[in-house]
């Protein structure tokens, strides 16, 4: 068995087992919810790793269960799995702090294979606790503790978030198109929207940024992609 827990919400018991199974047989500690008031017991009780999440629950919503998850654990990784496939559904389930969005029907082998991604990704590597803190402009960033601070004011990052500004604080001054961030944050076989990039830096700009329509750090670079760079004088 590995370390990683993983929590899953959904109503549908059939479609609950069926996750269940294929992430138990993948070595996976899956525990489960039927429903938002039991799922954000079992987050405070448990401690999952990730969270796998239905948006239509028969007690609450399942987006305002996604922003209270993230109210709950900021670093706590979150997919919405949902038969609701509206553009306008996903940007607003990544608005409000998920990490990824598929879509029902769904491919098992595919959702455990995205789990797997987002938990590596998430998951501090040793050799960066070497030289674990690194500063660029006001920014300062701790990957051991998978912290960003501006300022010394800690900002509260979604582990999405986190792992975007370590890649742009490595890549310092290089821009960086959306398919390299694709690549390099959700990994070369991911197959969901590539939309998710720009909510995702969009997100990431109203809390690195004093005026986020406007921004000083976390620059577009028209028809290429993005640039982190120390700030203006």
């Amino acid at each position: 068995m590995t370390n990683d827990k993983v929590l899953v919400i959904e109503d549908e018991l059939p479609i609950r087992k069926l996750i269940s199974f294929n992430l138990s047989r993948s070595n996976f500690e899956v525990i489960e919810a039927g429903e938002g008031a039991a799922a954000l017991r079992l987050v405070k009780e448990e401690n999952p790793s990730i969270v796998i999440l239905d948006l239509m629950l028969p007690d609450s919503d399942g987006f305002e269960i996604c922003a209270k998850l993230r109210e709950l654990d900021p670093l706590l990784p979150i997919i919405i799995l949902s038969a609701r496939g509206q553009d306008m559904d996903k940007i607003m389930g990544l608005e409000l702090g998920a990490d990824d969005y598929m879509v029902k029907p769904f491919n098992p082998l595919e959702l455990t294979a995205r789990v797997r991604t987002i938990l590596r990704r998430a998951r501090p590597q040793v050799s960066e606790e070497k030289h674990s803190k690194q500063q660029i402009g006001p920014f300062l960033i701790d990957m051991k503790t998978q912290r960003l601070y501006k300022s010394g004011k800690l900002l509260k990052l979604t582990a999405r978030e986190y792992q975007l500004m370590k890649l742009f604080f490595e890549r310092s001054g290089q821009p960086l198109n959306r398919n390299d961030l694709l690549d390099e944050i959700w990994g070369a076989n991911y197959f969901g929207d590539p939309k998710t990039v720009d909510v995702h830096i969009r997100r990431l700009r109203e809390k690195v940024e004093d005026n986020p329509s406007n921004p000083a750090y976390l620059k577009t670079i028209w028809g290429f992609g993005y640039c982190f760079q120390e700030g203006e004088a």
